[in-house]
C-alpha cells in the first residue's frame, strides 16, 4: 500500500481498495481451523489440566467453563467491530479509533509481545517433541539440540506463512486433523480404560465436578481460571486474517465463536475423561503426581496407547508447530496495518510481488521470535519458562483494549436495539472488566517469588518480564514517535474514528 493511496484515502474519506492482501482466500471452515490452530489445544490441556486440578482438584471443568466466559465476552466485541471496520489491524485499529493514537499503539505492541514469547514456547515443543517422537530421548534432553531443532521449525513455519495463508490453510488443515484425532483418541481412551478398571485409582463421574458449591479456596479458583483462560488465546487469529477471507464482515466473527464452542467442548469433555481415569493421587498415574503435571497426555499416553503412543507425540508435536505458523500470522498482519496507517516505518507494509502476503513483517517477527527464543534459552531455561506465564498480561491487555473499545465506539448505537446494547455494550463490557481483573490479578500474583522460576530485582521474573514488555513498548512508540513519517499518525491525521479502513469491498 502506497503512501499516495493512504493520502487520497484519508482526504476524499472514500477508499474502495485493500491493503493488497489475497482477498477471498479463507471460508469459515478455514478460518476456523486457523484459530483452532493457533490455540495448540492438544498441548495446551495437557501442559494445563495437572496444574489446574492442584488449584482445585475436581472442579476443573468448571473451571474451564469459567474461563471460557470472558472469552466469548471479548468474542462478541471483535465481532461487532469487525463487522464495522474488518481491518487486520483489528485491536490497533480499533484501539486507536475508539481511544486514540496512543492506546491503538499499544494494543497493537501487545499483540505482537503475545505472539513473540508463545512463538518461543511453542517452537521449543515442537523442537522436544521431534526427537521423542524419534525415540532419541537424548537428543531430547539436550538443550543445543533442541534450540537448534526449534529454530528450523520456526524459520519452516516463518516460509510457509510467507508463502500464502491459503498453503497455510491446506496445512493447518493437516495438522488440526491429526491433533484432533489425537484428542479424540485419547479421550476416548481414557474414558473406556476409566470404566473398565484397568487403573486402581480411576475414579467415578460425580456431577459435582461442575458445582461451584465444592470450591474450598476462592484464591485456589481464581489461580486456576488465571491457568485456563490464556488457553483459549488465539481464536482472535481469524480476525486478523479478516482481509483475506470471503466475507470480511462476517466470517471471522463467526469462525471465532465456532473456535471457542469448539475448544469449550474439547477440554471439558476430555478433561472429564482423564480425570475418570488418572483420578487425582499424587502417585503413579494421579493427576497430582508432581512427575505428571507439565505434561498430563504424554505421562499417560503409553498406559492408553500402548505401542501406539507415538501417535500422541505426533499430536502434540503437531500442536506445537501449528501454532507456530498461525501465531506468526496475525502479528505479520497487525504491524502491517501498522504501517499502511503510519503508526510504524512504511517498509512493514510491504507485499510479496507474488504471494501477496506481507513478508517483511512476517521475515521480522519470525525473526523477532528466534532471536527471543535463543537469547531466554542461553539466559536461563527458567526465564524462558517465566515469559509464557507473563504472556497473559499482554494477551489480558489488548482483549481488554478491545472490548472497552467496542463499548466507547458504539456508545451512540447503544440504546437504538436491544441487540445492540447486550452485543455492543453489556457483554463487551463485561468482557472487559473481567480480563482486566485478570490482568491486576495476574500482575499482583506475579510479583511474588514464589510464583516464578527466577528472581530479578527482588520480584518474581514472570512479573518483571511481562511488565517490562509491555512498557518496552512505550520506548519504542516514543522513538517512532519523534520521526517526521510518525507525526500523521500521532496527530489523528492518518486513523482516527472517521477514517474509512483499508479494507476491500465485498
Amino acid at each position: 500500500m502506497s503512501k499516495k493511496t493512504l493520502d487520497n484515502a484519508t482526504e476524499t474519506g472514500h477508499i474502495h481498495v485493500g491493503k493488497g492482501l489475497s482477498e477471498g482466500t479463507l471460508g469459515v471452515v478455514g478460518s476456523t481451523v486457523i484459530g483452532l490452530a493457533s490455540t495448540a489445544p492438544l498441548y495446551s490441556l495437557a501442559a494445563t489440566l495437572g496444574y489446574v486440578i492442584l488449584a482445585v482438584g475436581a472442579q476443573a471443568p468448571l473451571v474451564f467453563i469459567v474461563a471460557c466466559i470472558p472469552m466469548v465476552f471479548a468474542a462478541f466485541a471483535y465481532q461487532e467491530l469487525n463487522r464495522e471496520m474488518p481491518d487486520c489491524g483489528t485491536t490497533f485499529v480499533w484501539g486507536a479509533k475508539a481511544f486514540g493514537p496512543i492506546t491503538g499503539w499499544i494494543g497493537g505492541w501487545s499483540v505482537a509481545v503475545a505472539s513473540v514469547m508463545v512463538l518461543a514456547n511453542v517452537g521449543e515443543i515442537t523442537g522436544k517433541y521431534f526427537w521423542l517422537l524419534l525415540g532419541n530421548q537424548e537428543f531430547a534432553d539436550n538443550r543445543t539440540i533442541v534450540i537448534v531443532t526449534s529454530v528450523i521449525f520456526m524459520a519452516i513455519m516463518t516460509f510457509v506463512s510467507t508463502v500464502g495463508v491459503q498453503i497455510g490453510e491446506r496445512l493447518q488443515m493437516v495438522l488440526m486433523t491429526i491433533q484432533i484425532v489425537a484428542m479424540a483418541l485419547f479421550g476416548g481412551l481414557a474414558l473406556v480404560n476409566a470404566l473398565n478398571g484397568s487403573n486402581p485409582g480411576s475414579v467415578d463421574f460425580d456431577w459435582n465436578w461442575f458445582n461451584p458449591a465444592q470450591l474450598t479456596s476462592w484464591s485456589g479458583f481464581i489461580e486456576a481460571v488465571l491457568l485456563a483462560l490464556f488457553i483459549y488465546w488465539g481464536w482472535d487469529t481469524c480476525l486478523a486474517l479478516n482481509e483475506e477471507t470471503k466475507n470480511p464482515r462476517k466470517t471471522p466473527g463467526r469462525a471465532a465463536l465456532s473456535s471457542i464452542a469448539v475448544l469449550i467442548v474439547l477440554y471439558v469433555g476430555i478433561s472429564i475423561a482423564v480425570m475418570m481415569f488418572a483420578g487425582f493421587g499424587d502417585t503413579g498415574f494421579g493427576l497430582t503426581n508432581a512427575k505428571n503435571l507439565d505434561d498430563v497426555f504424554t505421562v499417560l499416553g503409553g498406559a492408553l496407547f500402548g505401542p501406539w503412543g507415538w501417535f500422541l507425540l505426533l499430536g502434540v508435536m503437531l500442536s506445537a508447530a501449528s501454532s507456530t505458523q498461525t501465531t506468526i500470522l496475525p502479528t505479520a498482519r497487525g504491524t502491517l496495518s501498522m504501517a499502511v496507517y503510519r503508526a510504524l516505518p512504511a517498509k512493514f507494509a510491504e507485499l510479496h510481488p507474488k504471494f501477496k502476503t506481507p513478508w517483511f513483517s512476517t521475515t521480522v517477527m519470525g525473526a523477532a521470535a528466534i532471536v527471543y527464543y535463543v537469547g531466554m534459552s542461553i539466559l536461563s531455561e527458567d526465564m524462558l519458562a517465566d515469559s509464557l506465564t507473563s504472556m497473559g498480561l499482554a494477551v489480558a491487555l489488548y482483549y481488554s483494549i478491545t472490548s472497552f473499545a467496542c463499548v466507547w465506539y458504539f456508545r451512540d448505537t447503544l440504546r437504538s436495539s436491544a441487540r445492540n446494547l447486550w452485543m455492543r455494550g453489556i457483554f463487551p463490557a463485561l468482557g472487559g472488566l473481567l480480563l482486566g481483573y485478570a490482568f491486576v490479578q495476574s500482575a499482583i500474583d506475579m510479583i511474588s517469588v514464589d510464583y516464578s522460576y527466577t528472581v530479578i530485582f527482588g520480584v518474581g521474573g514472570a512479573f518483571v518480564i511481562g511488565v517490562g514488555a509491555i512498557l518496552i513498548g512505550f520506548v519504542f512508540m516514543g522513538l517512532w514517535w519523534i520521526r517526521p513519517n510518525s507525526k500523521a499518525y500521532f496527530r489523528g491525521e492518518s486513523l482516527n474514528r472517521d477514517t474509512p479502513v483499508l479494507v476491500p469491498d465485498e
